[in-house]
């Protein structure tokens, strides 16, 4: 298991109330996709109670489950920690469940989802490729000025202007999903031939400052869909949203 120490000050907080302030943060990647953030004991400022219960982690050991107290709020067992782990380096750190918190911030900027890795890099580039998207075997986009989002362990993500999408066949959904690099998604399913091809476009209105050339611009899943780039078909990749 991967476990380096950060750089960057990290705040959160419970009903407005400060929970952790670091700037020795412990990055720990419990999935390949993106790391956790474990916290120096000391660094903590919540009150930490141990519930008696215990968690076992094949390769952390077992860990003491915490409840999370500042002034009245509690946020049960969202604290966790392996002062026997069989990695020393996480022995005095104290895990805090990102769900169970209100505010997170890296510097004075908030994060959502997850903590941002350190490896993970994220450029939206305008292109003028000619892209074509068909869904079902009906060409539901068509577009020559792309942006084409590339980001860390994905496939390229082509992002189009709404006015080169068929928005007669395009509905809209209650789907909305976040993102630490780019903001808040909404999403659209897409109708052809009576058939409904579920949430398989979507697009940030207002998303995150690095990502300001994607406002607007919609996309659709390479997974799901086939998309025709200088009218070559792509193959469909492999990814954990296919």
């Amino acid at each position: 298991m991967r476990v380096e120490t950060g750089i960057k000050r990290v705040r959160a907080y419970l009903a407005g109330a400060l929970v952790v302030d670091t700037v020795r943060p412990v990055l720990v990647w419990e999935k390949p996709y993106y790391p956790t953030y474990y916290f120096p004991a000391g660094d903590v400022v919540a009150d930490l109670a141990a519930t008696g219960e215990s968690r076992r982690s094949p390769s952390r050991g077992d860990g003491e489950v915490l409840d999370v107290r500042v002034g009245d709020a509690v946020a049960a067992g969202a604290g966790l920690r392996y002062p026997d782990s069989p990695l020393e380096a996480l022995r005095g750190l104290v895990r805090l469940e990102w769900d169970a918190l209100d505010e997170w911030f890296e510097e004075d900027e908030r994060v959502y989802v997850h903590p941002r890795d350190p490896y993970t890099r994220v450029d939206a580039l305008p292109s003028s490729r000619h892209i074509r998207v068909e869904v079902g075997g009906v060409t539901v986009a068509e577009s020559t000025r792309p942006v084409i989002l590339f980001e860390t362990g994905l496939p390229a993500r082509y992002y189009l202007p709404p006015t080169d999408v068929r928005q007669d066949l395009l509905r809209s959904t209650e789907l909305r999903t976040s993102c630490p690099y780019k903001g808040t998604a909404e999403y659209w399913s897409v109708e052809v031939g009576g058939e409904v091809h579920e949430n398989v476009v979507w697009g940030y209105r207002t998303p995150l400052p690095e990502s300001q050339r994607i406002a607007g611009l919609v996309s659709f899943y390479n997974e799901k869909v086939d998309i025709y780039v200088d009218g070559e078909r792509e193959e469909r990749p492999r990814t954990n949203f296919g």
